[in-house]
C-alpha cells in the first residue's frame, strides 16, 4: 500500500527517483489569481470537481445531504464548484438518487444554486461560479437500482465472455434524443441560476464511450466526425438555446487507457501509449464552436481508476506507481493546452499528490500548463482546502484526502457516498453498514 503525500520533502524525493519530473513551486500566489473565460470572471484559479454524492430525492431533486455537501463546498473558497452529474434523461440516471433535472423540479434546482452563491458570498467575499454536468450513463445506467445498460456498442473488455445484449445498443434515432435532451438541460440549467453546463463526455458515460466507436455503423460510429458528433452537435445547439455569457462546456476524457479499438487517445499501434493527435482534433473543433474552457480528465473510474484517480488503497494493486498516474494526467493536459493555447483547461489527478498538490499545480500554471487546478475526492474530505491555500499558504497534513477509496466503495455498494475518514460522523454509519467496514 502507498500512501499520499504529508510531506511535502517526501513528495520531492519520489519526483527525483521516479523521474516523473513534476514541476513544484513554493510560490502559491498564482492560484489566487482571478480568470476571464468569455465574459465570466472565476474568482480564484480553484476548483472543486463534480463529485456524485448519490442522494437526491426520488424525482431527482437535490437532498439534505446534497444541500449540505454545497453548503461546504460553497463556504470552503474554491472559486469554481463544478456541479456533479445531472440526468438529463430518467432511463440514464446512474441510481435511483442521481440528480435529474426537469420542469418539475426546477424551482429546487433554483434554491440549491442561489444558496451555494449566496454561502460563497457571504462566506468569502465572492460567489463561486457554478456548472452544471449534463450527463446520460449509458452502460453504467441503474435507474432504479439494477442495471439498465444502454450502450453505444458491445466491449469485449468490459463485458468479456458476457456481452451486453444488442438490443441495449442505442440507435442513432435515440441518440438524437439525448441530444435534444441535453440541449433542454442546458437551458434548464441556465434558468435555474448556473453559470454554465457541463455536455458531459468522459468516464465512458454515453457520450463519452461514443468516442471510441470505431466499429460502430450509421450517422455516430466510424470516422473522427460520426464518434464525436453527439458531443459537438450538443454543444451547439446548447449555445444557440443559451445567453451568450452562459458557459457551454465539457468534461473531456482526452486518454481511455484501453487498447484500440476500444479507447479513445490511444494509439493505434496496440500499446496504451497516449495518442493525442484525435483529442487535438476534437478541442480545435470545439474551439471554433466557441468553447473557452474544457476540464480535461482521463480512464474510467469504474475499471482502470488508477489512470484518472491514482490511490493509495483500491481494488486492486495498479500496474504503476501512482505518482506515475498524476503525471500522465497533468502532462497530458499540458501537451494539449500547447496544442491549443486559446483553450482555458482544468486539470485533474491532483488529490494523490496531498500536501504537494497545490505546489505543483501552481507550478503548471504558472508554465501555461493549465489554467484552474481541479480537486476532486478532496473536495470530499477536504471542503476548505482552497481558503487554507489562499489564507494559510497550503494544505494541512490533518485534513487531506488520504486516497483510501472507501468514498468510491459506498458508492459502488449503492450507497451515499462522502469521507469517511474526515466526515465521519456522516459517513462512517453509512460505511459500516454497507461495507461491513472490511478492508480493501
Amino acid at each position: 500500500m502507498s500512501r499520499v503525500y504529508t510531506n511535502n520533502n517526501e513528495f520531492k524525493r519520489q519526483n527525483a527517483d521516479l523521474k516523473t519530473n513534476l514541476p513544484y513551486t513554493e510560490e502559491l500566489s498564482v492560484l489566487s489569481e482571478k480568470l476571464t473565460v468569455g465574459s465570466t470572471v472565476f474568482p480564484n484559479r480553484l476548483a472543486c470537481q463534480a463529485m456524485e454524492g448519490c442522494d437526491s430525492t426520488a424525482d431527482g431533486s437535490p437532498g439534505e445531504l446534497t444541500a449540505r455537501r454545497y453548503g461546504r463546498f460553497a463556504k470552503g473558497g474554491a472559486g469554481t464548484i463544478w456541479f456533479e452529474a445531472t440526468a438529463v434523461m430518467e432511463e440514464g440516471r446512474a441510481n435511483p438518487r442521481q440528480l435529474y433535472i426537469n420542469e418539475s423540479n426546477l424551482d429546487d434546482f433554483k434554491r440549491q444554486v442561489e444558496e451555494i452563491k449566496s454561502t460563497g458570498l457571504k462566506q468569502n467575499g465572492y460567489a463561486p461560479i457554478v456548472i452544471m454536468q449534463a450527463t446520460h450513463s449509458g452502460r453504467y445506467s441503474k435507474p432504479h437500482g439494477s442495471p439498465r445498460p444502454l450502450i453505444a456498442y458491445n466491449n469485449p473488455i468490459f463485458e468479456k465472455d458476457a456481452p451486453i445484449p444488442k438490443e441495449a445498443i442505442v440507435s442513432d434515432e435515440y441518440l438524437d434524443r439525448v441530444k435534444e435532451a441535453l440541449i433542454n438541460a442546458a437551458a434548464l440549467a441556465e434558468r435555474a441560476g448556473f453559470d454554465g453546463v457541463d455536455i458531459k463526455c468522459c468516464h465512458r458515460y454515453l457520450n463519452s464511450e461514443l468516442l471510441s466507436a470505431y466499429n460502430r455503423k450509421g450517422r455516430y460510429g466510424g470516422s473522427l466526425e460520426n464518434r464525436t458528433r453527439l458531443l459537438r452537435e450538443s454543444i451547439a445547439g446548447a449555445s444557440e438555446v443559451c445567453g451568450q455569457d452562459f458557459i457551454v462546456t465539457s468534461r473531456l476524457n482526452v486518454y481511455d487507457g484501453f487498447k484500440y479499438p476500444y479507447g479513445f487517445g490511444v494509439s493505434d499501434n496496440g500499446s496504451l501509449e497516449f495518442d493525442p493527435k484525435e483529442p487535438e482534433w476534437l478541442i480545435k473543433e470545439l474551439y471554433g464552436l466557441g468553447v473557452r474552457l474544457l476540464n480535461i480528465t482521463m480512464g474510467n473510474p469504474y475499471f482502470n481508476p488508477h489512470v484518472n484517480r491514482p490511490f493509495a488503497a483500491g481494488p486492486y494493486t495498479p500496474p504503476e506507481e501512482p505518482l506515475s498516474g498524476v503525471a500522465r494526467v497533468l502532462f497530458g493536459t499540458e501537451r494539449l493546452k500547447k496544442a491549443v493555447p486559446g483553450m482555458k483547461l482544468i486539470c485533474s489527478a491532483l488529490t494523490y499528490l496531498g500536501t504537494a498538490a497545490p505546489n505543483v499545480a501552481a507550478a503548471f500554471i504558472k508554465n501555461g500548463g493549465f489554467d484552474i487546478a481541479g480537486f476532486g475526492r478532496t473536495a470530499f474530505a477536504y471542503p476548505d482546502f482552497a481558503s487554507d491555500i489562499i489564507n494559510k499558504g497550503g494544505m494541512s497534513a490533518g485534513k487531506i484526502c488520504i486516497a483510501c477509496s472507501k468514498c468510491t466503495e459506498i458508492m459502488r455498494a449503492g450507497g451515499t457516498p462522502g469521507c469517511v475518514i474526515r466526515d465521519s460522523g456522516v459517513y462512517m454509519p453509512i460505511y459500516k453498514n454497507l461495507c461491513g467496514g472490511k478492508k480493501q
